[in-house]
């Protein structure tokens, strides 16, 4: 487990924090396809909280595409690093995942977030930010749509509605189980919409929620239990 400090440069303010991400915004790259579904690695990133203690834990969970066996697997744990803000979030989480997937002893590939892309009121949610900061393909896959409308898909599994803000397609709710609620994936960084929607029904071939963020979930979770229990 790596223990994370905050960098001395990290915003401390929204208005700094807004300023970030509109410099960053510019450098997603949406014009990329991805690496094909099903193919080399997947990691599935996440991080739980312990809002009395002011402490995140993030892991990192790298499977390999084809069998969704563990290959590899990273946790770090740190001080929270920004204060609740919404549309703010990833300002939190960044240092502490980035430290755990620095600490992956391999290449981590498409990096899968439980969370959101450019379904982000400023069109730049923690996928994305992560993405640009490492240069690595990115995805979001959400358990709720943010503010954002959609029609309910169909009922089999792949189908899938746009996710909209106004008439602005963010992303796309996608039916991973069969009359199960849809997921809601967004485009972080170097994936089209229609590569983020194949990765994550690859990613989900028995639960809702993609294979990456039910592991990442239940390491980072163990990861800040351990925290205190050591």
């Amino acid at each position: 487990m790596t223990t994370v400090r905050i960098p001395e440069d990290w915003p401390t303010t929204e208005e700094e924090a807004r300023a970030v991400q509109d410099e960053l915004r510019e450098r997603v790259i949406l014009d990329e396809p991805g690496p094909p579904p099903g193919t080399g690695r997947v990691t599935g990133v996440d991080v739980a909280y312990d809002d009395e203690r002011d402490v995140v834990a993030a892991a990192a969970v790298v499977l390999d595409a084809s069998s969704l066996e563990v290959v590899a697997e990273a946790t770090a744990v740190g001080r929270v690093s920004f204060p609740y803000v919404p549309g703010l979030l990833a300002f939190r989480e960044i240092p502490t995942v980035l430290a755990a997937l620095d600490a992956l002893p391999l290449a981590p590939g498409l990096v899968v977030c439980d969370g959101y892309g450019l379904a982000h009121p400023r069109r730049f949610g923690l996928a994305s930010h992560l993405g640009v900061l490492t240069g690595l393909p990115t995805i979001g896959v959400a358990k709720n749509p943010f503010t954002f409308a959609y029609d309910d898909p169909d009922t089999p599994r792949g189908s899938g509605s746009p996710l909209l803000a106004g008439s602005e397609e963010v992303g796309r709710a996608l039916r991973t189980r069969e009359a199960v609620k849809p997921v809601f994936v967004s485009v972080g960084h170097r994936v089209t919409l229609a590569g983020a929607c194949a990765h994550t029904l690859a990613l989900t071939p028995e639960y809702r929620l993609p294979e990456t963020t039910r592991r990442a979930d239940a390491l980072c979770r163990q990861a800040l239990r351990a925290t205190y229990s050591a």
